[in-house]
């Protein structure tokens, strides 16, 4: 359970709501993006006068067609052989009538139904075509300010990507709005609608956005509409609709990706200059948020939210950044940002901490508004103590300011992240550049480009100082224009404060504050262990890794790519993990490597250990697993040293702090507390009792385990995992040479403690049981249903029957993609197929979807027909070819990738399988066709193993 990541996660979104076994679980990619070295820094660097309007980036192509639609095209191989395609129009759902609402994003979703040049179907067979995941929830969304359509296409394909930018010239003005498909695509929105919005998140904005948006237009135009307006379309409301907004003087194609600009240039011209606006136009209405003299306070509830909080929302007008003054503005807010949130995570940390989870920042808010907003998530009952914490902070800052230490960490970091794009900016996925140019359409914000900004952040970050810092302080955080948010489960409505008293909790955060004092810091590690040696070196030709045995037993393979310029990733792992612990004190076990890897090492508490890294490129963290124990990180090679340093650390001097351990319990049952309001967790708690067979280790702790637990016992159980290096074995993947990273591996790893236990994982039978079982949840009060069918059974782990599972997955997904229709009762449908070899070799076939809670047999029934029919008569052939090309190009742009090659040398040494295997996928792709898909469908999806999963409002 990873409370902190999950809370995050959770809070994060609604902030602005407005607005390590065999196969090596998927970790987090670490940043591709890396810090040079001072020289080239001072050779790049050219001096920049501090005022004046900033350039636009000399390698993007910025023109307009003489009927007024804006074009962008730049020339960029990441990845190679694509690009990406995007039809901005400058219309969202706040220019809609009282009548219209929720017409622009109907009408993004009939572009998926046809056009004058694209049939229906044969618009779902280009998209097909192009290998990629589609449709109007994919594809293309409608907001306040915009609709987005977007396309992901193969530049080697001549015709394909022609055809690419024929269908944006067909969405951006000939869509055909067929009397019949309108009348579907209603019957499916309206039911969506009535089943959706219905989730405590979404009905507790429903009550917020008024006061935040203080009744303005953007409150009363939510994009997903009404469902009586949305009945109400027509055909010809619709196509007037479309008339009056995509218009080419309101339109922009925006071009990236592996191809001659030239050639695109010339295909935009020849799509797009037919296209004409209407005689009359239109203006484009343009709406804003009136300012709340003072402070508005709000008190919502819902019976299903989880936590208490408080969220303050101070705004203001919206800022753009287009001159030199802008950017530097920007520079000082990035660092306030890092700051304030440095002393919120303190907070966190401490023993006893007064809050769950804090967050706060200055940033974009909805409706052409920017914000300053902070959020903290209570304690059970302890919402005046989360109040005055938050706010307590937020006034330290505004009342004393800054130091000078933390704006220099803070100055540093940022220089390390533009360093590191600076010397990445070859490697920049074509992603990136879209959304700067589609806000460049929608807003006129600058994009001078990577050198500039650099040279910017080099020659001017050192300019910032503490007071112009301050100033930013007693700007953003004031009680003007201020809104105060109290949401909450139903069941604490009756203990919330009254406003009068809230404001008082308000203002009596302010007394007694001092100021802030910064923990100064030192070196990791004054004295060096005495190096091990290289005993065996073998070179593997076909992959061009090393793999070398150092005297301490600890085995390392080593593969130098030129994937990423500045980038170290690794792994290492011996076998063990949280199986070897008693069940008596498997609690204490599981949370060791947390509580450790949050403890800090050696003297160092993690505070100040995050303030001694601070503006490094680099991470380790130790983990324990259910099969495993190691650590993951990932560096830059200037600070590789650093990072070895901290792996042997975290083997020979962990550090056992308890007001972490104190944090983390006190946490674990907080979320206990909390989540038994939450139908999404019980869901989930639920699913994973009945997939593991009610096994305590796989499911969340109860209280009185957490009282058993004990830091004594984590923190044993933690050294003795980290005792023996003896069986550890590590991969590193990245930008090195092997004679330059040797002595470091010699002096870190060589040295680590080796006792040769020769210890391996214990089997303990945790799987899904066999045979057909349903389990319902009752739980909150929402019409939607959530549904899992989950086929499981034993498994021959082989790559070839790994490539057959993947796409059995593929066909599936496009199946129920293609099927879905509003008679179906299904909402939205995914498929994840999963196999493992350690412990046990077994799989796991797991179709959700969302339906309507009144009549949940009919889509389950649904569902399983449509697998009878792959069963029966096989999967089209032309899916099962997509999927190979689909996942051949994956293939081949995942060879260029040091996270591939780290993660597939790890899970083949950990399966104890032929690393030359991994060249081999393309040979295990030709042997996949629609004959073996359906044999595999007819294999694991097996109705005598069914779980049926279901999740339901409470009965009345």
């Amino acid at each position: 359970m990873n409370f902190k990541k999950s809370l995050f996660l959770w809070a994060a979104a609604l902030l602005f709501t407005t607005g390590a076994v065999a196969q090596v679980k998927k970790k987090p990619t670490p940043s591709t993006t890396h810090k040079t070295t001072s020289g080239t820094a001072k050779q790049q660097t050219k001096p920049i006068a501090a005022v004046g309007t900033l350039p636009v980036d000399p390698d993007v192509i910025i023109g307009k067609l003489p009927n007024g639609l804006t074009y962008y095209i730049r020339n960029n191989a990441r990845p190679k052989g694509r690009a990406e395609l995007l039809l901005v129009s400058k219309g969202g759902s706040v220019i809609e009538t009282e009548a219209q609402q929720g017409m622009a994003n109907f009408t993004q979703r009939m572009a998926f139904k046809g056009t004058r040049d694209f049939s229906k179907d044969d618009l779902v067979g280009y998209l097909k075509n192009l290998r990629t995941r589609f449709g109007p929830d994919t594809s293309a969304y409608a907001t306040y300010e915009e609709t987005v359509y977007q396309l992901n296409l193969p530049t080697d394909t001549a015709k394909i990507f022609a055809d690419g930018f024929k269908l944006m010239a067909n969405w951006a003005a000939y869509m055909t709005f067929n009397p019949a498909d309108v009348n579907s695509e209603k019957a499916l929105v309206t039911e969506q609608i009535r089943v959706g919005g219905k989730t405590s998140q979404e009905r507790l904005q429903l009550q917020t956005l008024p006061i935040l948006l203080n009744n303005s237009r953007y409150a009363q135009r939510f994009p997903t509409g009404k469902e009586n307006t949305v009945k109400g379309f027509t055909d010809a409301a619709l196509k007037n609709f479309y008339a009056d907004w995509y218009r080419p003087d309101l339109q922009a194609i925006i071009v990236v990706g592996d191809f001659d600009p030239k050639q695109v240039q010339d295909m935009i011209k020849f799509n797009f200059s037919a296209l004409r606006n209407p005689a009359a136009e239109k203006p484009l209405p343009q709406f804003s948020v009136p300012a709340i003299p003072g402070t508005a306070v709000k008190f919502v509830t819902d019976k299903d939210f989880p936590y208490t909080l408080i969220q303050v929302v101070v705004k203001q007008p919206q800022t753009i950044v287009k001159t030199q003054a802008d950017f530097m503005q920007n520079m000082r807010i990035s660092l306030f940002n890092q700051i304030l949130n440095a002393r919120i995570a303190e907070i966190t940390q401490m023993s006893a901490p007064p809050i769950l989870f804090g967050q706060a920042g200055y940033g974009a808010f909805t409706g052409k508004q920017n914000a300053f907003t902070a959020l903290a998530v209570a304690n059970t009952g302890g919402l005046e103590v989360a109040v005055k914490s938050i706010i307590g902070e937020t006034e330290r800052m505004r009342k004393f300011g800054f130091t000078l230490t933390e704006l220099e960490r803070a100055k540093q970091a940022a220089l390390a992240q533009i360093s590191n794009s600076f010397a990445e900016k070859d490697n920049t996925p074509s992603t990136n550049f879209v959304g700067l140019y589609e806000r460049n359409f929608l807003t006129g914000q600058a994009i001078p480009g990577i050198d500039y900004e650099y040279n910017y952040y080099i020659n001017n970050i050192g300019k910032i100082t503490v007071n112009e810092m301050n100033a930013l302080a007693a700007k953003f955080i004031n009680d003007q224009n201020r809104v105060i948010l109290i949401e909450a489960p139903d069941s604490e409505k009756g203990k919330l404060p009254t406003e009068q008293t809230l404001l008082k909790w308000i203002a009596d955060a302010n007394k007694g504050l001092v100021a802030y004092v910064d923990e100064r810091n030192s070196p990791l590690m004054t004295v060096l262990p005495v190096a091990g040696k290289v005993i065996s070196s073998k070179t593997d030709t076909t992959l061009l890794v090393e793999n070398i045995t150092l005297s301490n037993g600890v085995k390392v393979i080593l593969k130098p790519t030129h994937n990423t310029n500045n980038q170290i990733l690794f792994t290492g792992y011996s076998f063990g993990g949280t199986s070897v612990a008693n069940d008596q004190d498997f609690t204490s076990a599981n949370l060791s490597s947390t509580v450790i890897s949050n403890s800090g090492v050696a003297g160092f508490n993690q505070t100040l250990l995050e303030k001694m890294l601070n503006g490094r490129n680099l991470s380790v963290k130790p983990y324990i697993g259910a099969t495993t124990q190691g650590v993951s990180g990932y560096s830059s090679l200037q600070d590789f040293k650093v990072a070895m340093e901290l792996v042997y650390l975290y083997f020979t001097n962990p550090r056992k702090d308890a007001d972490v351990w104190a944090t983390n319990i006190n946490q674990a049952k907080s979320l206990i507390a909390h989540k038994s309001n939450d139908p999404g967790s019980v869901y989930q708690d639920t699913i994973l009792a009945v997939l593991n067979s009610y096994n305590p280790r796989e499911m969340s702790p109860t209280m009185e385990q957490l009282n058993a637990a004990s830091l004594d016992k984590a923190f044993s159980f933690y050294k003795d995992r980290f005792a023996d290096a003896s069986n550890f074995t590590f991969t590193f993947t990245g930008n090195f040479l092997i004679a330059d990273i040797t002595p470091y591996l010699e002096r870190y790893l060589g040295s680590l403690p080796a006792t040769n236990r020769k210890e391996t994982y214990k089997k303990l039978g945790i799987h899904p049981p066999a045979g057909q079982i349903t389990k319902t949840v009752y739980k909150g009060v929402s019409n939607r249903a959530t549904v899992q069918l989950v086929f499981s059974g034993a498994y021959d782990y082989n790559s070839a029957d790994n490539v057959q599972m993947d796409a059995l997955e593929e066909v599936l997904n496009i199946r129920l993609a293609d099927s879905i229709k509003a008679e179906s009762g299904v909402l939205s449908a995914g498929v994840r197929a999963s196999y493992v070899k350690i412990p046990e070799s077994r799989y796991k076939i797991t179709i959700s979807f969302l339906c309507d809670a009144n009549n949940v047999d009919r889509p389950i029934a649904y569902v399983l027909n449509e697998l009878n029919k792959i069963k029966q008569n096989g999967p089209v052939a032309k899916d099962v070819q997509k999927f190979v090309l689909k996942e051949a190009r994956t293939f081949q742009s995942q060879l260029k990738q040091n996270a591939f090659w780290e993660a597939s040398l790890s899970a083949a040494s950990q399966n104890d399988e032929d690393p030359d295997k991994i060249l081999r996928h393309m040979q295990d792709l030709e042997l996949v066709t629609a004959q073996t898909t359906k044999d595999a469908a007819n294999k694991y999806l097996n109705n005598n193993n069914l779980i049926k999963l279901i999740l339901l409002p409470e009965k009345k």
